[in-house]
């Protein structure tokens, strides 16, 4: 339920307020300055991809922080984990909300990386908050669907690589 996670997380863990420096389409449609990876899609303020990048601090530093967010993040919505998650913590701003939902750079691997930087949540005096869609009840979401059988192993690996939009679904005939 991507869609419901990413309203679960905006509005009932984050609370944004208008002007707010933030990650997410929610955001945008919220009035608050938008940084996402799809912001010709969605209509985004400015894009990063953490997947190119070799020193994330750095990057998010010379490439949104200075241009976009030069105070530092209001709200994150954590879901990737690992390096990013980490980048990320050194540049919220003080008193920035954080949601967790997941990490999936975590997935499958056998020494998961550590998080290096969760001083900031005590410096920073951010909030960080862990959820489960299950809590919340249910809520009509996306669906990236494809069609046909032999679709079935892409469909499975572009969660992971960020080729999807919303739950992605297989539809094996559409007869």
């Amino acid at each position: 339920m991507p869609g419901f996670t990413a309203y679960v997380g905006f509005y009932e863990i984050c609370s944004p307020k208008k002007g707010e420096f933030i990650v997410g389409q929610l955001a945008k449609l919220h009035g608050c300055y938008v940084v996402e990876l799809l912001k010709e899609k969605f209509g985004f303020d400015a894009a990063f991809n953490h997947k190119g990048e070799p020193d994330l601090t750095a990057a998010l530093k010379s490439v949104l922080l200075r241009k976009h967010f030069p105070e530092g993040i209001d709200i994150y919505f954590e879901n990737v984990g690992g390096l990013m998650f980490d980048a990320v913590l050194l540049n919220m701003r003080v008193h920035g909300r954080v949601a967790v939902c997941g990490m999936v750079s975590q997935r499958g691997v056998s020494v998961p990386a550590g998080i290096h930087n969760l001083f900031c949540l005590i410096s920073k005096r951010i909030e960080m908050k862990g959820f489960i869609t299950s809590t919340y009840g249910r809520i009509v979401h996306v669906e990236d669907m494809n069609v046909g059988l032999e679709s079935g192993p892409a469909a499975f690996v572009g969660p992971f690589s960020g080729k999807n939009v919303g739950m992605q679904v297989v539809c094996v005939s559409q007869d």
